[in-house]
């Protein structure tokens, strides 16, 4: 939210000489956060001139530049008399324009000085309206005519069209609504300051344009609500209020002061009708939508849109309408989305006379809804979906009033209208000594009753508790807790003394938590690196890594992702894709978290949550606790590219599913688990590399490569190696004890064992026969070859495994070893038929 400083003196006294950084420091003291300081960047010499001659010169390129002489002040007969080139033909002699002199910075920066072009010294520069920061328009120079002004030579330009004004931004959280206007920016700034604040929607200057609410019917401008499908059972609108002025003069000019301020807020001047309205919006916090009342089909019709119903926007684009959208409609049609857009049909143009002013107030819900329905986030929709107050519609509409009667030479009528259903702030119990057990801190009551009633609350004492009325313009406090909040922040966080706790001795990190940071130690350490996806997928994604049911939420952050995760390698795959949509190509990511299974037949979900003042009772928590679906913990990784990268003498290493299983190793490793590979099925993966992961008889997880088919569809490279573990149960059947293996001393005995087995025998059963065949004296085994061709029968293959023999208290003799290669070749001869290649 952008705060012109001069706006904000109109309502909070400030000091003359009050710094942007000051200010900011002032709105971060009441909770806000600082964002930017935004000046025009106009600095120097920057002066009234008028032009007393020109001459145009016609160039060789084609271009026609004007030799002008311009007076830009002086004193009695001796003027300032400059010399200046200007390419712009929009002016005549005796117009009064800018001229920024040598010395002068304009936004850029752009720094003037006396320069030779064309043939000429141009002793400084004309500025067109572009040029200064005023806007976009750049057809020719800024002619101080076509605002409406007519100022002595030489006067301060920068002064005159509010050029040195500062505005400094401020981060509005989504439950301080309140705060995106100058009226709510400025009464947090007298909290802030302890300056006297001007509430501006009470201004006595808006009593004269207030309607006469005894005008009697022929004054009645026919407005209707008729919201037949509400959302939740909240009627669309909340408040409605219209007013008409007429015969206003849509040529007359936006008034420099409103130009500047507008600007410095970040809004383009579009017309001073179109302006108004906007002003008024960021002055008190009431979006206002203006209507051609001559283009206005009988009156006006709050209601949802039809079925297929059409409306084009003032972006000129054609809607399809959905039944859950609101819509302002006149006889004619739908006019509007109600708080998000106006329609192109009634829209003020520069035929524009009579203006039907409309200041409504509607659901959050709605408005959101139809914002992002439509991809029209607007600031009016930012407003309403953060709760705008809602009475302030009639002080917002004579405002509206008063300035088109006082700047667009306006009459305002009798007719119009104001109709108000909203439902105010509940009165809240607020008992004695609350804040403080809240808090820490020990209030006395006076402070505390201040403090609330500083921010526009109803404060009345009862028997042992204050009875607290919010103001109309705070829906975010519906509680004691959060006015134990506002209550902390106006007197100030600095009371809340900062107090280290003590951790009780004896405790620490629980086995769990120590062993899960150790695979993601050792995970990084192997050179994967370490991500956080969002838990958020969509029934797509569930259904390709998972099955069965899902849990979805109640108010998904995406619509199109409202389920909890089963699995985290989707959300590890969408970080892939991400990486190499941005070139990186070779990836190896992991991934430890919670996953969410909910079990069948179970509904998850509890009651209202809690109040946060006290303990919840063993039943509320069994309550919480039994409405939370099993969330074991999980480490995925996935590994892309190469997993070596080409260099001199050496050419690139592919990843894939060795990459995989090594992920598997080093989980496996800093669990001191032994987890055993075994062919796999996994829907996603693809048949033949997909591997079962097993802790004795537990599955554990699977690791394998997508199917290419999947990849592409995730625009993926064709090989992508995935894994993923259950954490809680590696960690379950981990050993408790596990220390250092001794090295050994005596030397070992290495032997080679190569088996033919059948081509669809698992390499892994045979090579769990050779360790419990060759019995104690093997230390490792390994497999080193699978080879198919000549010389084996043609569905054959033969297994090469590398054994290596160590006893702890002696040198193994080569007969010692070789027993044990024949008992392990004997035992994989039976169990899976294996025969001993010579």
């Amino acid at each position: 939210m952008r705060l012109p400083v001069s706006w904000l003196r109109e309502f909070v006294t400030l000091p003359d000489d009050v710094t942007a950084e000051q200010l900011l420091a002032d709105f971060v003291r009441v909770g806000f956060e600082e964002e930017d300081i935004h000046t025009f960047g106009v600095s120097g010499p920057v002066v009234v001139g008028q032009v007393l001659e020109f001459t145009p010169e016609p160039q060789t390129n084609g271009k026609t530049i004007n030799w002008c002489q311009v007076d830009v002040g002086g004193q009695g007969e001796e003027r300032d008399i400059r010399g200046i080139v200007c390419g712009a033909h929009n002016f005549v002699v005796g117009d009064k324009v800018v001229v920024s002199l040598p010395g002068a910075i304009l936004p850029g920066p752009f720094p003037i000085a006396a320069r030779k072009t064309y043939g000429h010294v141009s002793d400084g520069m004309i500025a067109s309206a572009r040029e200064l920061g005023l806007g976009e328009e750049h057809d020719g120079i800024l002619r101080l005519a076509t605002l409406g002004l007519d100022p002595a030579v030489g006067t301060d330009a920068s002064a005159l069209l509010g050029l040195d004004d500062f505005a400094v931004e401020i981060n509005v959280t989504p439950d301080r609504g309140y705060a995106f206007s100058i009226r709510g920016a400025a009464r947090e700034l007298s909290h802030s300051t302890g300056a006297s604040y001007r509430d501006p929607a009470e201004s006595p200057a808006l009593d004269r344009y207030a309607r006469n609410p005894s005008a009697g019917p022929a004054a009645e401008f026919p407005v209707a609500i008729d919201d037949r499908a509400p959302i939740r059972g909240n009627v669309g609108a909340f408040a409605f209020t219209t007013r008409v002025v007429r015969n206003v003069d849509p040529t007359l000019p936006t008034p420099p002061w409103m130009v500047s301020r507008l600007a410095l807020a970040g809004i383009r001047s579009i017309s001073l009708i179109v302006d108004i309205t906007n002003y008024v919006m960021w002055e008190l916090g009431q979006p206002i939508h203006g209507y051609d009342l001559d283009k206005v089909v009988g009156g006006l019709v709050v209601r949802r849109a039809a079925p297929g119903e059409k409306l084009v926007t003032l972006d000129n684009q054609t809607r399809t309408l959905d039944p859950e959208d609101l819509v302002i409609a006149d006889d004619s049609g739908a006019i509007g989305l109600a708080g998000v857009m106006g329609g192109a049909a009634t829209e003020i143009g520069s035929t524009t006379h009579n203006v039907l002013v409309e200041a409504g107030n509607f659901d959050p819900t709605s408005v959101a809804r139809t914002a992002r329905r439509h991809k029209l986030p607007s600031e009016a929709s930012k407003r309403y979906e953060r709760g705008v107050d809602p009475l302030v519609t009639e002080p917002a509409s004579a405002r509206v009033v008063q300035l088109l009667v006082e700047l667009a030479g306006g009459t305002a009528d009798e007719l119009g209208s104001s109709w108000l259903a909203a439902k105010l702030p509940s009165a809240i119990e607020l008992p004695d000594g609350f804040v403080s057990r809240l808090i820490g801190v020990d209030y006395s009551d006076a402070e505390i009753i201040d403090s609330l009633e500083l921010i526009g609350a109803r404060v009345e004492a009862g028997a042992g508790e204050l009875i607290v009325t919010p103001p109309s313009w705070r829906p975010d406090l519906t509680d004691r807790a959060t006015l134990v909040e506002e209550v902390a922040r106006i007197i100030g966080y600095d009371r809340i003394p900062a107090v280290l706790p003590v951790a009780p001795p004896g405790r620490g990190l629980t086995r769990s938590q120590r062993l899960r940071r150790s695979v993601s130690n050792a995970l990084a350490a192997a050179g994967t690196t370490e991500v956080l996806s969002y838990p958020f997928l969509s029934r797509k994604q569930i259904d390709e890594f998972s099955d069965g049911q899902a849990i979805a939420l109640a108010n998904p952050l995406d619509a199109e992702a409202p389920f909890l995760r089963k699995s985290l390698l989707p959300g590890l795959l969408e970080i892939a894709r991400r990486n190499l949509s941005r070139g990186l190509t070779d990836l190896a990511l992991f991934e430890v978290g919670v996953v969410f299974l909910p079990e069948d037949g179970v509904t998850y979900g509890s009651g209202p949550l809690p109040v946060g003042d006290a303990r919840p009772s063993d039943s509320k928590l069994a309550e919480l606790n039994g409405g939370i679906p099993p969330q074991p913990w999980h480490v995925a990784a996935v590994f892309t590219g190469d997993a070596v990268a080409k260099q001199p003498g050496l050419g690139a290493v592919p990843a894939g599913i060795a990459d995989a299983l090594s992920a598997v190793d080093q989980v496996a490793a800093a669990l001191a688990v032994d987890v055993r590979v075994a062919r796999g099925v996994h829907p996603s993966l693809h048949p033949g590399r997909t591997a079962e992961l097993w802790v004795g008889d537990r599955s554990v997880g699977f690791a394998g490569e997508l199917l290419p088919v999947l990849a592409h569809e995730l625009d993926l490279p064709r090989v992508v190696a995935v894994v993923e573990l259950d954490l809680d149960v590696l960690i379950e059947l981990g050993r408790v004890d596990a220390s250092a293996t001794p090295i050994n001393t005596m030397p070992a005995a290495t032997q080679d064992l190569s088996l033919v087995v059948g081509s669809d025998v698992p390499a892994a059963d045979v090579l769990a026969s050779v360790i419990a065949g060759a019995g104690e004296l093997l230390e490792s085994a390994v497999l080193v070859d699978d080879y198919r061709g000549s010389g084996l029968g043609e569905h054959e293959k033969s297994l090469t495994f590398a054994l290596r023999f160590r006893a702890p208290d002696r040198t193994l003799t080569a007969a010692e070893a070789t027993d044990s290669k024949k008992a392990a070749a004997a035992l994989a001869a039976s169990r899976n038929g294996a025969t001993v290649r010579e």
